[in-house]
C-alpha cells in the first residue's frame, strides 16, 4: 500500500520519539543509581528516593517529550507502523551508553543495530494506511467489540495475578514479572493513547470531541496504565540490568501492542497476505537485532570478570559470578558496586 502523508508524519514523530526515549533510559538509570547510593534503598525493593534526584527527573522529562511525540505519532499512523520503530530507541541507548556509561558496543552489536534499522525500513514500506475515523464514539465502538473486551479482560486478570501473586515472590529474581506487567499495561495504554490522540486531532480540526464522555474515559485509562507501567518499569530497571530489561520489554510490549491493535483497529484488514507476512518478518528481523545488540553489549568485557573478581572493600559481601548468570548476595548499600563489577549480560539480585 502507498505511504500516505499521515503515515509520513507518524514515521517522523516516531523517529523523534525514539531519540528522546533512548536517551531517557540512560539518564534515568544514572539517576536511579545515584539515588540508591544516597538513600541506601533501591527502587526495585520499594524505594522512592529517586523522586528527589534531579538527574532522574531530567530523564523523566526527556522520556515525557519522547512519549509526547509518540502520542502524536499514533494519531497519524497505525500502531503496526509506530510501535516497531521503538527499536530505534535501543540503538540510541546503546550509542549513548558507550559514551556515558562506558559500555563498549561490540561489533556484533553494530550488526544488531543494522538489523533493527533494516527491519524498521521494511515495516515502514509495508505498513497499512491509517483508517479514517470521524469521532471518538467510533473508536469506542471498536474498544467495546467482544474480541477486544476479551483481550482487555485477559490482560487485567494477568496483571492482577502478576502483581499480587508473582511480584512479591519472584519479582526480584525473575525479570519477566516486572516487564510482563509493563508490557501488558503498555498494550492497553497505547490503544487508549491512540484513541485520545485521535480525539484531540479531530478537536483541533474543528470537530470537538471533548464533549463526549468517551474521550475522558480514554484519558483516565491512559493515566492509570501509564502510571502503573512507569512504576514497574522503574522496578525492572533498578532490579535488573538494562541489557536484560530492554530487549525483553521491547519484545513483549511490541508483540502485545500489535496484537491489541490488530484486534481493536483491524490494521490488517484490506492488506494482502504478502504485506502481512512482510510486516511479521520485518518485526522478527527487528527483534533479532534487538536481542543481538543487548546480548553482545559488553561481550568483550565479561570474560575478564569471570572467576577473577576480588572484593573492592572489606565491607562488600560475597559475589558469585558465572558465565550464565550472577547470583549477587550483598547489602543494599553495596548494590551499585556490584552492578559495576559483575558482567552486564545476566544479573539476578537476591
Amino acid at each position: 500500500m502507498g505511504f500516505s502523508k499521515d503515515n509520513l508524519k507518524g514515521f517522523v514523530l516516531a523517529l523523534l520519539s525514539s531519540g528522546f526515549i533512548g536517551a531517557s533510559f540512560i539518564i534515568k538509570k544514572k539517576g536511579l543509581r545515584r539515588a540508591a547510593a544516597v538513600s541506601g534503598v533501591r527502587a526495585g525493593v520499594g524505594g522512592y528516593s529517586y523522586l528527589w534526584e534531579p538527574l532522574w527527573w531530567i530523564g523523566m522529562i526527556t522520556m515525557i517529550i519522547g512519549e509526547a511525540a509518540n502520542f502524536v505519532a499514533y494519531a497519524f499512523a497505525p500502531a503496526v507502523l509506530v510501535t516497531p520503530l521503538g527499536a530505534l530507541s535501543i540503538i540510541v541507548s546503546a550509542v549513548l551508553a558507550q559514551f556515558i556509561l562506558n559500555e563498549k558496543l561490540h561489533k556484533l552489536g553494530i550488526l544488531g543495530c543494522v538489523l533493527c534499522i533494516t527491519g524498521s525500513i521494511i515495516v515502514v514500506i509495508h505498513a497499512p494506511q491509517e483508517q479514517a475515523i470521524s469521532s471518538v464514539q467510533e473508536i469506542w465502538s471498536m474498544a467495546t467489540q467482544p474480541a477486544f473486551l476479551l483481550y482487555v479482560g485477559s490482560v487485567i486478570v494477568l496483571v492482577f495475578i502478576l502483581v499480587f501473586h508473582f511480584s512479591p515472590q519472584y519479582g526480584h529474581t525473575n525479570v519477566l514479572v516486572f516487564t510482563g506487567i509493563c508490557s501488558l499495561m503498555g498494550s492497553l495504554s497505547v490503544m487508549s493513547v491512540k484513541a485520545l490522540g485521535t480525539s484531540l486531532k479531530l478537536t483541533f480540526e474543528g470537530n470537538n470531541q471533548l464533549i463526549y464522555p468517551e474521550t475522558w474515559i480514554f484519558t483516565f485509562v491512559v493515566a492509570t496504565c501509564v502510571i502503573t507501567q512507569m512504576n514497574y518499569l522503574n522496578k525492572a530497571l533498578d532490579t535488573f540490568n538494562t541489557a536484560i530489561v530492554s530487549p525483553i520489554y521491547y519484545a513483549m510490549f511490541t508483540s502485545l501492542t500489535i496484537l491489541a491493535s490488530v484486534i481493536m483497529f483491524k490494521d490488517w484488514e484490506g492488506q494482502s497476505a504478502g504485506n502481512i507476512v512482510s510486516e511479521v518478518c520485518a518485526f522478527v528481523v527487528v527483534l533479532s537485532g534487538t536481542i543481538l545488540l543487548h546480548v553482545t553489549k559488553d561481550f568483550e568485557r565479561s570474560p575478564s570478570f569471570r572467576g577473577n573478581y576480588t572484593p573492592l572493600s572489606p565491607t562488600l559481601s560475597t559475589r558469585l559470578c558465572s558465565g550464565n548468570g550472577e547470583m549477587l548476595k550483598h547489602d543494599e548499600e553495596d548494590d551499585l558496586c556490584a552492578d559495576e563489577v559483575c558482567s552486564r549480560s545476566h544479573e539476578l539480585y537476591t
